[in-house]
């Protein structure tokens, strides 16, 4: 068993909370990643002198640990074979795919396997190198579900929790992956393991009682070494308070104006925000606004269509497929319905700062979200937050997670393009009472359950979890 290191809380992810930089002159440096992911869990590091282990990108080798912004990182390094197998290859090849849906058609490959079975002991080992005695461990996501139970195995001691951030699929669908056995084993060595939704947790149990033979009550696994394995949802959220701070800042109010103005000051402004992937209905909600247009529903003179697609994986030949096809039909959409000056579609291929995102946020009437599978979604209460007027309009698919708490919205299914439609065009028309008392409604939720919150609400349910080891975690000393 590997000597206990001197952290009390290591944070396990696949990336870490920074990524590489140019600097001014001409040195590598680093910067925040954008995403809520730090927000939550920085104070909880601070507070118990923790560490975070992650790749930062790239193959770059020669990392060591180092402090940035008062956070302890561990860089993880990986070759370019690993890059091509475990995280383009059985991550996004794989499992993400499997885990949404199969929305795109999984692929299985052993190689695949083998170079993610490989990574994750590494990223065990070095967790097991780090936590002092009776330390806690926090894994997160897809790219580890094999950590939990190797670094059960190095370090018997720890307590150890798991994060899944991306949709858990029924079982119909998890029994196509040949090493299903292995994942649930993986998953298995933690304490506690969190979903995004009750049904995903109810999935794994199932599955664990079906494939691995466990006992099984509720939420609860009994495993035969005596461990007791609690599986439950705790919904991901976002720093409300810091987008609406930001929302309401003399800047991005100044921006939002300018963006409406260059888009021609229609009357009303529909807006996608989205990586740029195949879960996230892209191209049917493109074709639902244009079809809008050309019922005569309204022109180009009355609205407009901003969608943002931020870069995503372009080495994977399913993402610049997707790419290719989305440029067609933008280029369709405008060449047939636009005019001079005023594109039906405002198409934005690249990734923004999260000061450019509130004022995009600001700037839209209707906020369009619509993905055919998606965990939580934070976008949907990204936008929610900013409208501290209780205006604006949220079209939501109900494939989301944030479907759960934003019953207001107007819900959609995405693979319903005339029901799309008919959404779309309600928010448009609704009165500004009626969005009013949408709004107002999601407003409050997304305030009460900020990021912060689900952090804290983990982190205590893996404090209680029956049979865990080691000490617990002391809470953010949050403003």
């Amino acid at each position: 068993m590997p000597s206990a290191g001197t952290a009390d809380l290591v944070i396990v992810a696949n990336r870490l909370p920074v990524d590489r930089v140019t600097l001014a002159d001409g040195s590598p440096g680093w910067r925040t990643s954008p995403g809520g992911l730090v927000t939550a869990i920085e104070p909880v590091l601070r507070a118990n002198d923790g560490v975070w282990v992650g790749w930062p990108g790239g193959t770059e080798q020669d990392l060591q640990p180092f402090e940035f912004d008062g956070l302890s990182l561990v860089p993880m390094t990986m070759s370019a074979e690993e890059v091509k197998d475990f995280y383009e290859g059985f991550s996004n090849g794989t499992l993400w795919p499997l885990y949404h849906d199969v929305v795109a058609k999984p692929e299985f490959h052993r190689e695949w396997w083998d170079a993610y079975v490989g990574v994750n002991q590494r990223f065990a080992e070095k967790a097991a190198e780090l936590a002092s005695e009776g330390a806690t461990v926090w894994v997160h996501d897809y790219q580890l579900q094999l950590v939990p139970q190797i670094l059960r195995s190095l370090r018997p001691d720890l307590r150890i929790g798991f994060y899944l951030h991306i949709p858990f699929p029924p079982a119909e669908l998890f029994q196509q992956l040949p090493w299903r056995r292995q994942i649930l084993e993986g998953l298995l060595g933690a304490d506690l393991v969190g979903f995004q939704m009750n049904g995903g947790a109810q999935n794994f149990v199932r599955l664990v009682r079906q494939r691995v033979g466990h006992k099984t009550h509720r939420d609860l696994v009994y495993l035969p070494d005596g461990r007791t394995v609690k599986a439950a949802a705790f919904p991901i959220s976002i720093d409300a308070k810091g987008f609406e701070e930001l929302a309401r800042s003399e800047r991005v109010e100044k921006r939002a104006e300018t963006i409406r103005d260059a888009l021609g000051s229609p009357r009303k402004v529909f807006l996608g925000v989205d990586r740029l992937d195949y879960t996230k209905g892209i191209y049917a909600r493109l074709r639902a606004f244009s079809e809008l247009i050309i019922d005569g529903h309204f022109d180009v003179e009355d609205a407009v269509f901003v969608q943002v697609a931020t870069p995503s994986r372009e080495q994977v030949e399913q993402y610049r497929i997707l790419r290719d096809e989305i440029d067609r039909l933008v280029g369709h959409i405008n060449g047939d319905l636009g005019r001079i000056g005023r594109p039906a579609i405002s198409y934005l291929h690249s990734s923004y700062p999260r000061e450019e995102m509130a004022a995009l946020y600001r700037a839209a009437d209707i906020m369009v979200v619509t993905p055919y599978r998606d965990g939580m979604n934070l976008v949907a209460k990204e936008y929610v937050a900013t409208r501290y007027e209780d205006d604006g309009a949220l079209v939501l698919s109900e494939f989301a997670g944030a479907a759960d708490e934003l019953r207001q919205a107007w819900l959609v299914n995405p693979y319903d393009i005339n029901g799309m439609k008919s959404a779309l065009l309600e928010a448009y028309a609704a009165d500004e009472r009626e969005r009013g008392r949408r709004m107002k409604a999601m407003r409050k939720t997304v305030l009460q359950h900020d990021v912060a919150a689900w952090a804290d609400a983990f982190l205590l349910e893996l404090a209680a979890a029956r049979g865990a080891h080691g000490k617990t975690v002391r809470p953010a000393k949050r403003s």
